[in-house]
C-alpha cells in the first residue's frame, strides 16, 4: 500500500498574528483573509516490510533511521515530522516528504507540511478524525516543535484551499469561503521569494508579548489592520480590485508598526521596485522579516513588477490560486476534503 497527500501553502491578504490566542480576544471583529496558493506541500508513505521508521527530507537531504516510533526524541532533525510520527504511534513506514515552497518562505509551508503529514498519518490508521481535530493535531504538534505558540490561520487554507476568511471570535473560530474571481486574482498576482528566510515563531512572539504587556501601540496598530482586514474582505466579494489593493498597502503599512523587524531594508527595496514597475500594493506574507512578498498590480503591469523584482535579486515563484485543500491518494484512489462553510 502506498499512500500520497499534498496541502498547498497561502499568502495573507491581511489580519495575520491576530489568529494567535489570545490576541483576537480583544479587537471585535477580527478576522484573517488567506488565499490558497499552487506551491504544495507532499507526504509519501510506505511500508517498510524492515520495520522501523525511515523519514526522508528531500528539501534539506536529511533521513533518519529509527527502529521504532519511541526512539523519535524531542531533539529529532526532522522535529515536525517526527513529533507527528510519536503522536500515531506506527511503525513499519517509510515516509518522504518534500516542498514546493523555498524553506523560511513565510507562506506557511511547514503548516502544510504539517496538514498534509497528518492527513496521510490518519488514513494509513483508518482515518477516523474529523476536520477539527486535524486542525487541532496540526497546531498543537507545530507548537511543541517550534516552543512557541501557534495560531489557527494556516491550517486552514491547507486543509480547504481557495480563498476564505478566518473569523475570529470568543466563541468560535470559523472558516468562510469567500465567492471571489479567482480569475481576476491571478491576473493582477505576483509572489516573489526574497532570498532572506525567516522565523514567523519568533517575529510573532515577540508581538504577542508586547500585545499583552500593554504596548499601546502595537494595539491600535491592530485595531487598524482588523479595520483594513474587513474593507478588503468587503471589496473581494465586490470584484473592487482597486479597493483591495488600497486594503493591502494600508494594512502593510499598519503592521510595519508591530515590530521593528516586520520589515528590511532589501523588502523595502524590493516593494519600491514593484511599486515604480506598476505594482498597486505589495507586502511581506505571514510575519514579516523575510520570506515572500506578494504583489497585487493591474494586469497589464504584472510582467513589468515581475521584471523589476527579478531585477532587485527575488526569486519568482510560479503559482495561482489552489482550489483544492487536502488530497489524499491511496492506490490512485482520491479523497479530497469539501470546503468548510
Amino acid at each position: 500500500m502506498r499512500i500520497d497527500s499534498s496541502a498547498p501553502t497561502r499568502i495573507d491578504l491581511a489580519g495575520a498574528t491576530f489568529d494567535i490566542w489570545p490576541l483576537y480576544l480583544y479587537h471585535a471583529s477580527a478576522l484573517t483573509l488567506n488565499v490558497a496558493i499552487s506551491l504544495r506541500a507532499h507526504c509519501c508513505l510506505q511500508p517498510r516490510p524492515a520495520g522501523g521508521l525511515e523519514i526522508c527530507s528531500e528539501d534539506t537531504d536529511r533521513a533518519v533511521d529509527v527502529a521504532h516510533w519511541s526512539q523519535l526524541d524531542d531533539l529529532l532533525e526532522l522535529g515536525l515530522v517526527g513529533r507527528i510520527l510519536r503522536f500515531f504511534e506506527v511503525d513499519g513506514l517509510s515516509i518522504t516528504t518534500r516542498s514546493d515552497s523555498p524553506i523560511g518562505a513565510g507562506i506557511a509551508g511547514s503548516s502544510a507540511l504539517d496538514i498534509a503529514v497528518c492527513g496521510a498519518l490518519d488514513r494509513w490508521t483508518g482515518g477516523t478524525r474529523s476536520d477539527d481535530e486535524l486542525l487541532a493535531l496540526a497546531m498543537n504538534v507545530e507548537a511543541q516543535a517550534i516552543g512557541v505558540p501557534t495560531g489557527v490561520q494556516d491550517y486552514r487554507p491547507a486543509l480547504y484551499g481557495g480563498v476564505a476568511a478566518v473569523e475570529l471570535g470568543v466563541d468560535r473560530i470559523r472558516r468562510v469561503a469567500l465567492d471571489v474571481d479567482v480569475d481576476a486574482l491571478n491576473r493582477r498576482l505576483v509572489v516573489a521569494f526574497t532570498g532572506a528566510s525567516r522565523n514567523s515563531g519568533l517575529n510573532n512572539w515577540e508581538i504577542t508579548k508586547r500585545h499583552i504587556d500593554g504596548d499601546r501601540r502595537v494595539f491600535d496598530a491592530f485595531e487598524r489592520i482588523r479595520d483594513e482586514a474587513l474593507a478588503i474582505r468587503r471589496a473581494l466579494l465586490d470584484g473592487d480590485w482597486a479597493e483591495v489593493a488600497r486594503g493591502v498597502d494600508a494594512e502593510w503599512t499598519h503592521r510595519k508598526r508591530l515590530a521593528p523587524g516586520v520589515t528590511t531594508p532589501a523588502i523595502d527595496d524590493l516593494i519600491a521596485r514593484a511599486r515604480s514597475a506598476g505594482a498597486a500594493a505589495a507586502k511581506v506574507c505571514g510575519a514579516g522579516g523575510g520570506g515572500c512578498l506578494f504583489c497585487l498590480a493591474p494586469p497589464d503591469a504584472t510582467p513589468a513588477v515581475r521584471a523589476a523584482l527579478a531585477d532587485g535579486g527575488a526569486r519568482l515563484l510560479d503559482c495561482h490560486v489552489e482550489p483544492r485543500g487536502l488530497v489524499v491518494e491511496v492506490h490512485g484512489e482520491r479523497h479530497r476534503r469539501p470546503a468548510a462553510e
